[in-house]
């Protein structure tokens, strides 16, 4: 037996019934934080931060980074995403 529900509701409607924060005040501020820091400049630090949450361990190996990087796209391009 199989047994389909289609719920039509917005995406307030479902957090709310969820019981899900609303966490749209949140996101704005991190977006305008964002925004200024990148209108403002990225200092070298911070461009290093962002690489390193962005790239796993595996891949920070000194003079390896690009070479992986796009290995790992031609890779998931050919569909051999190991």
């Amino acid at each position: 037996m199989k047994i389909t529900i289609d719920i039509d509701c917005s995406p307030k409607e479902a957090r709310d019934f969820l019981g899900l924060p609303d966490i749209k005040p949140l996101q704005e501020a991190f977006m305008a934080n964002m925004q200024d820091k990148l209108t403002g400049g990225l200092s070298k630090e911070d461009m290093d931060k962002m690489f390193d949450l962005w790239m796993s361990p595996g891949l920070k190996q000194a003079g390896q980074n690009m070479e992986a990087f796009q290995n790992m796209f031609w890779n998931i391009s050919k569909g051999n995403d190991k």
